[in-house]
């Protein structure tokens, strides 16, 4: 049986003034060291999957392509579209960065009661905590989204707007999957505090315990952070360049940093929730047991955020972009009521446990359930199936029987009938075999001559 963690906040909201300012720069620090490793790692790894050359020029390696890339963009010039509202259309890329950058200060890089020393004070990895940290996380995350929304209406254009009108459908149908997601991992860690979520899975991982939880939070991070292949509001595709199309300089850099810090900050949430956090993999922990002291739970926390930041490279150069009615039918067809009836399981799983049932009885009680919910969804399919048998054969004989003259003048088919196809006239080599002449016509006379 697994017991929630014991929610302990009192060693955060302790620290001096100055330190609380040097971990929020260190925060902000490594969010841009590691956007700037994760742009030139992207272009690197796709140019090895797809047997491309990456970056080779600026540094050595080609490791300053993203150092140069930033410059450029900063020092290209900045235009304003004369159509445009002014004020929200610079606004815009300010609203979609900077919530993006807010998210980091709730994760922990190591646990609260591990303190390090820094300048001869002792403090916790986490720059602060809350009781609901996960619930600013999300609210900060729906912040961003109305930064590209604004983006597309403050433009004046119409490629912008539909842009702007994909990412509020986008944000709203994967944002409630991931909050579905969130509620086990919340039911099982008994908090929303990210560094209680974290010591909750010191005897396994929720992405183990939870695998469902966290693979709809896989694909649901993905289309909130606007990555291929759900990357519809800026799909150069059919949008041009979507919600982005009329920035250029350093509001078109901001777009990009706000996609790729909210790349490193999905992933690092996805670390947080599901894969242990700062504590180091099954095999390191259980053989040495200073894995998880001093610093080197940061090293496990960022070595499971780059696998995580791999991942979404991978699926980027592997994945072609979905159409944009088959990403909305994956959300609200398939994310949404799967998450809504894996919730119920895991809360009928906790309720049995705090009951103290036996884990044969709750798997009795869990399988026993799976297997009437089959049968009735067979059923279900089973009599849809014969009602769509008998409206396909009603349809059958509809088609069959209709004729638009039956009436002495035409009439246009009803719902479930078409039309007889219409006779074509024949071509010469049916003529010659039939032994009827060509008809004497201007097209009949050019087809005897042969043109």
């Amino acid at each position: 049986m697994i017991l929630a963690a014991t929610e302990d906040l009192t060693m955060f909201g302790r620290d001096v003034w100055w330190l609380v300012l040097l971990k929020a720069v260190f925060c902000f620090a490594f969010l841009m060291l590691t956007v700037l490793i994760s742009i030139v790692a992207e272009r690197k790894v796709v140019g090895w999957m797809q047997l491309r050359i990456g970056p080779n020029r600026h540094g050595p390696w080609g490791m300053l392509q993203s150092l140069a890339d930033g410059v450029k963009l900063m020092l290209k010039e900045d235009l304003t579209v004369k159509g445009a509202a002014k004020f929200v259309f610079v606004l815009a890329p300010i609203l979609a960065t900077v919530p993006a950058f807010m998210a980091i200060a709730v994760i922990p890089f190591g646990p609260a009661d591990n303190q390090i020393s820094i300048f001869g004070e002792r403090t916790t990895m986490q720059l602060t905590d809350l009781p609901v940290a996960m619930l600013f996380v999300l609210a900060t995350g729906s912040i961003a989204a109305y930064g590209v929304v604004l983006a597309g209406w403050s433009s004046g254009s119409t490629y912008p707007l539909l842009g702007g009108v994909r990412a509020t459908a986008q944000v709203i149908s994967y944002e409630v999957a991931m909050g579905l997601s969130f509620a086990a991992v919340f039911m099982y860690s008994g908090s929303m505090s990210t560094s209680t979520i974290v010591e909750a899975q010191e005897g396994r991982w929720f992405a183990i315990l939870l695998p469902v939880s966290f693979l709809i939070y896989l694909v649901s991070m993905v289309g909130e952070a606007h990555r291929a292949p759900f990357d519809m509001p800026e799909s150069e595709g059919d949008l041009v360049g979507g919600f982005n199309t009329e920035y250029s300089s350093i509001k078109f850099a901001l777009f990009m940093l706000s996609e790729y810090v909210h790349l490193v900050t999905v992933s690092a949430i996805a670390v947080t929730l599901f894969l242990g956090g700062w504590r180091a993999p099954a095999p390191i922990s259980t053989v040495w047991e200073g894995a998880n002291t001093g610093w080197w739970p940061m090293l496990w926390f960022t070595g499971k955020l780059v696998a995580l930041i791999f991942f979404f490279v991978w699926i980027r150069a592997a994945l072609p972009r979905v159409r944009y009615d088959q990403f909305m039918k994956l959300g609200w067809k398939v994310l949404i009521p799967v998450s809504m009836v894996w919730l119920m399981l895991v809360a009928t799983v906790r309720a049995l446990n705090n009951e103290g049932k036996d884990f044969q009885d709750i798997v009795l009680y869990v399988v026993g359930g799976v297997i009437v919910l089959l049968l009735l969804s067979f059923l279900v399919d089973f009599f849809r199936e014969r009602e769509e048998k008998a409206a396909a054969a009603q349809a059958a004989y509809d088609k069959k029987d209709f004729d638009p003259m039956a009436g002495g003048f035409p009439v246009p088919p009803l719902p479930g009938q078409t039309l007889p196809p219409v006779p074509r006239r024949p071509s010469r080599q049916q003529r010659e075999l039939v032994g009827t002449a060509p008809e004497t016509t201007a097209e009949g006379n050019k087809e005897a001559d042969g043109v």
